[in-house]
């Protein structure tokens, strides 16, 4: 899964590269999400909080390329103490207009901090949302693949937004 990661950061790159980065077909987003964790980490939290910083190359004006990281915040519950998981990946938006709905996935892999040996794993994040010039808005559902010898995998669904920061000329 690692290596599935690594081709995938380097495809990103060698587009990025290849591709002209103008203030018009690139830019930073910035952004923000909550959610309820699911599956296996239902049992250990009850809320989770997080902030992600994406870089975004336009392909065409339909599809978008880039790379993403972040802090996901799992609120302990029952005696089990708070943690966190750190993704970082890639990620793909295609865009069926210049302003409405869009549909995209993260993926890469996710760091787990905050318990002894606790081991990360690859994720996958498919998103459903609405865009605008400013802003995407989005339902997200979040998967953390682990093996059960690891704690099981780290599922959440919940909303987020980013705010897009533009390049000046």
């Amino acid at each position: 899964m690692i290596s599935t990661t690594a081709i995938l950061f380097a495809a990103v790159q060698a587009k990025a590269q290849s591709t002209e980065l103008t203030p018009r077909n690139s830019w930073l987003k910035l952004g923000a999400n909550i959610g309820v964790p699911v599956g296996n980490a239902s049992n250990y939290s009850s809320f989770m909080a997080g902030l992600e910083l994406k870089g975004q190359v336009l392909e065409t004006n339909y599809l978008g390329l880039g790379l993403t990281a972040g802090y996901n915040h799992f609120f302990g519950k029952n005696d089990f103490k708070d943690f966190g998981t750190i993704p970082l990946g890639a990620f793909l938006r295609l865009y069926p207009q210049r302003q409405g709905f869009f549909f995209g996935t993260d993926l890469g892999y996710s760091i787990v901090t905050g318990y002894d040996n606790a081991k990360g794993g690859f994720y996958l994040k498919p998103q459903l949302g609405y865009h605008n010039y400013n802003w995407n808005v989005f339902a997200f559902y979040n998967n953390i693949f682990r093996s059960d010898a690891n704690g099981g995998s780290i599922g959440s669904v919940g909303v987020g937004a980013t705010y897009n920061i533009r390049f000046s000329k």
